[in-house]
């Protein structure tokens, strides 16, 4: 049965994404730490980040890195943090998320939902920053 993840690339369940490309996509967290906050995915199905392939594992992170530096100029945050948790769902994803101290690296401080709209706005932010940096895997 695809994971959650599966069904949101495939357009079978709405995602906001920022970034689509051959390997992976970058979609808006419905459960953010804090605004912008972003899930890298890679598109094959790997459970846990450790068993993905170097090559996969060396993208997934350098795509992070775009979206971090986006995030920076979208959200003009101190920094950008990066968790990779894994046991929220069964497909290796990254979480990218605009900070401004420690505490905003905690899950117990995710939203239980937020409006559409702000997730929206948050993509279209970060999108806006990606076009900045010349980059072609921007997703509408």
């Amino acid at each position: 049965m695809p994971t959650i993840f599966t069904r949101i690339i495939d357009g079978e369940i709405p995602g906001t994404f920022v970034w689509r490309d051959d390997l992976c996509v970058a979609f808006m967290s419905i459960n953010p730490i804090a605004d912008g906050h972003t899930l890298v995915v890679p598109r094959a199905e790997v459970d846990h980040w450790i068993d993905l392939p170097a090559e996969l594992s060396s993208h997934l992170f350098t795509v992070s890195h775009v979206i971090g530096r986006a995030q920076q100029t979208a959200f003009a945050c101190e920094r950008v943090g990066l968790i990779v948790a894994g046991f929220e769902v069964p497909h290796t994803h990254i979480h990218v998320i605009p900070t401004r101290s420690m505490s905003d690296l905690s899950f117990a401080n995710a939203a239980s939902s937020v409006p559409r709209e702000r997730l929206v706005q948050n993509a279209a932010a970060i999108r806006a920053a990606l076009r900045a940096l010349e980059r072609t895997e921007v997703s509408e």
